[in-house]
């Protein structure tokens, strides 16, 4: 049985991956100062592990076979920028870290597809649609520089150490219970997003369920070793969070992606998980056209 230790185990995503890794028979130890980690976990440890010697106590203690690092600040503005900044990246650092100086084997570290630049208040544009893993990243607020910050973090251990390490951009996170309209991060419902495109325009609609994205971490962790180190995947729902094509509707909500948003076809996102697909054989199976409650629709 291989132990497999989440951080950020009560988050809206940590909640999914510890279920998911119990059922594929993982022994799931969930850390997060916050409560609410799934019952499935073997056990749970509320550590801070922006404390160095917290996150390697938890590690020795434990010595884990895989680390799913998720927690950190989980959205723009919710906190300081100084705060925000610097809590997501020492937490990064320390947990690969202690990850790696104790033998850990695998590591995920959690970022973001907010590394883009999307919604910058100076304005954006995209060099190309839809996105993928080569597109230019440009942050432009704490926290999607955090997540940047992250990943390089992640990509300089993978130079050097033995352990194998890789980074997920999940999109716009969907627990199973905002289907049924308890509201999303951003406070708005699901029904919300879908009928104000202005809400979901700014991240360019984007999304995933919580259980796919947690389906690509479980696959992600299986082949890792096949993997050159340090890679980096976007993970989004194979269809956009919007009633119209993006080819028709993004440029009305964002006029800078006129040039390019007639490459998006039907009802085709604007961020393009291909490379997990191509990579792991991985592909989202949930949309909101199945999963939203029947009376939001």
């Amino acid at each position: 049985m291989s132990r497999t230790l989440v951080t950020g185990s009560a988050g809206r995503l940590g909640r999914s991956v510890v279920s998911a890794l119990a059922a594929a028979g993982h022994e799931v130890i969930g850390v997060d100062r916050a409560q609410g980690t799934p019952a499935d976990a073997a056990a749970e440890l509320p550590a801070d592990l922006t404390d160095l010697g917290e996150a390697y106590e938890v590690i020795a203690r434990f010595r884990p076979d895989a680390v799913v690092h998720l927690a950190a600040i989980a959205t723009p503005f919710s906190r300081s920028d100084v705060v925000t900044f610097r809590t997501n990246t020492q937490l990064a650092f320390n947990v690969c870290d202690a990850a790696v100086a104790l033998g850990v084997g695998k590591v995920i570290v959690a970022s973001s597809p907010t590394v883009i630049g999307y919604g910058s208040p100076n304005g954006w544009a995209p060099d190309y649609l839809p996105i993928d893993e080569a597109h230019p990243a440009r942050p432009w607020n704490a926290y999607s520089l955090s997540k940047l910050v992250a990943e390089e973090t992640m990509r300089s251990f993978a130079r050097t150490a033995a352990t194998r390490l890789a980074a997920v951009r999940p999109c716009f996170v969907i627990a199973p219970e905002e289907w049924e309209g308890a509201p999303t991060q951003s406070g708005h419902t699901v029904a919300e997003r879908l009928d104000r495109p202005d809400i979901a325009g700014v991240s360019l609609f984007n999304y995933i369920d919580a259980r796919d994205a947690a389906d690509l971490v479980i696959t992600l962790l299986d082949r890792l070793p096949d993997l050159p180190n340090g890679e980096v995947f976007f993970a989004g729902a194979a269809d956009a969070l919007a009633r119209e094509p993006l080819a028709e509707l993004l440029p009305k909500v964002i006029p800078s992606t006129a040039e390019f948003a007639s490459a998006l076809t039907g009802c085709a996102p604007a961020f393009s998980s291909a490379k997990a697909e191509r990579l792991l054989g991985w592909q989202a199976k949930r949309s909101w056209r199945t999963e939203l409650s029947q009376g939001s629709i």
